[in-house]
């Protein structure tokens, strides 16, 4: 026995190269399997939206779950960074309120431009355009990203636990912390706060089990009917390679699949930037090594995702609380795929685990991306202030796309009327032109 987990041992140091990254398997397993926690949603969240748009909603499920692992492999194998993968939110909403329902087009239709988006990213991704657009953004933009990212995914935490809620004559308000929910949340950040002060290792993925456990005498946590927590994955039938090829020449499919491409690109490339920043990943010249294979896991999961029936596959933004659980490699990202393996037979167990128990490991994985605001320079207000809209619009819009057009965009002008032009990038250039006309378009 000793030898056969020597062997494997050996097989996955050879693999992910552990050593020279200073980690061990059981660290990387355990940041693979918070990662998952953080992320499980998905597996709910997808097939409800997709199917208001008239998809079989077990059919999504499947696809959902084996989309992501496909993508997250290849980000483990391929590019050997800790990054997972799955259906992104905001394009499925997209996806089904607008195209479909909104524009009155197929779901079919929709999985089309969906499925184009994967192979224009493939060939953007081959001639390293995509990469190109990686390594122009400044250094202090990309330490800004990771901070956006931070308060971000914290928001995200505390709206899935109704701590944070629509307001009555303001735009958010605090949610009623007497309920079930939010009282769980606080209660598990306290719990998950006091794991990291005593330096616990798994400390978020503890907290998580932890507040699911405490949530069931509380009534938030549902435990499956009948306690049956294994079940046949549903079949991909109802939604395996339906396209619609009748209108990929109209305006309409211009207009779906750029802003697909649009919001996937600058999603995916602010989620790398900013969570290997705060990995100190980046390379001295704020580069991000084989950034070129992790952007290949995207596309390939967008094209296979589409095969499926699933919306545009994305890098996940909780994707940070492996790496803050010191997920360092591409084993965290394997982790994480058998996860979604092990989801498909054990759904039910899955689904149980409430919003307000994730909340708390988002809330504090957005202190942990805090970090790299010390690296921003703050003196030179041409670096400050795209810094500072970049961080401050990714909550507020809601969007790490968004955030990022905002931070360029007021870089670009800024060096540009200053006199300081000459030190932005070309790319930066053409990049805000794009910018300027999507938004008057829109």
């Amino acid at each position: 026995m000793s030898t056969k987990m020597e062997v494997e041992k050996g097989f996955l140091e050879k693999t992910f190269k552990l050593k020279d990254h200073n980690t061990n398997v059981k660290t990387e397993v355990i940041a693979g399997i918070t990662t998952f926690m953080t992320m499980a949603y998905i597996l709910i969240v997808n097939p409800l939206i997709l199917s208001d748009a008239g998809m079989d909603f077990g059919a999504v499920f499947t696809a959902t779950a084996v989309s992501s692992i496909i993508a997250t492999l290849v980000m483990a194998f391929y590019a050997n960074y800790p990054f997972a993968l799955a259906p992104g939110m905001g394009l499925n909403a997209f996806f089904a309120y607008t195209v479909v329902l909104g524009m009155g087009y197929s779901w079919e239709f929709a999985l089309t431009a969906v499925f184009l988006e994967g192979i224009i990213f493939m060939l953007l991704t081959f001639l390293n355009v995509r990469e190109a657009i990686v390594n122009s953004i400044p250094m202090n933009l990309k330490h800004a990203v990771a901070v956006g990212i931070g308060l971000f995914i914290a928001f995200i935490g505390l709206v899935n636990a109704g701590m944070i809620e629509p307001g009555q004559g303001t735009i958010v308000a605090l949610g009623d912390l007497s309920t079930a929910a939010p009282a769980l949340a606080i209660i598990g950040i306290i719990v998950t706060g006091i794991l990291l002060a005593k330096n616990v290792r798994g400390a978020l993925l503890l907290g998580i089990i932890a507040t699911t456990a405490i949530g069931i005498p509380m009534g938030v946590t549902n435990l499956p009917e009948g306690f049956r927590f294994m079940s046949t994955p549903p079949s991909l039938e109802p939604i395996f390679f339906k396209f619609d090829f009748s209108n990929i020449f109209s305006i309409d499919m211009l207009i779906v699949l750029f802003t697909f491409l649009f919001v996937d690109l600058f999603d995916t490339l602010g989620t790398l930037v900013g969570v290997a920043s705060k990995a100190d990943m980046l390379d001295k010249e704020g580069k991000l090594p084989k950034a070129k294979q992790a952007l290949f896991a995207d596309a390939v999961g967008t094209t296979f995702g589409a095969c499926l029936g699933t919306s545009t596959v994305t890098t996940y933004v909780e994707s940070a609380a492996g790496v803050a659980e010191g997920g360092k490699t591409g084993l965290t990202a394997l982790s994480t795929a058998g996860m979604f393996v092990i989801a498909l037979l054990f759904s039910p167990l899955f689904i149980m685990i409430p919003g307000a128990a994730t909340a708390p490991a988002l809330v504090l994985v957005g202190l942990f991306m805090m970090s790299p605001i010390t690296k921003i320079d703050l003196d030179d207000f041409t670096e400050a202030i795209p810094a500072f809209l970049t961080i401050i619009m990714m909550p507020l819009a809601y969007s790490i796309a968004e955030g990022i057009v905002f931070g360029m965009v007021s870089y670009v002008f800024l060096k540009l009327l200053t006199g300081k032009g000459s030190k932005v990038s070309p790319i930066m250039y053409i990049l805000t032109v794009l910018f300027i006309a999507k938004f008057l378009i829109h």
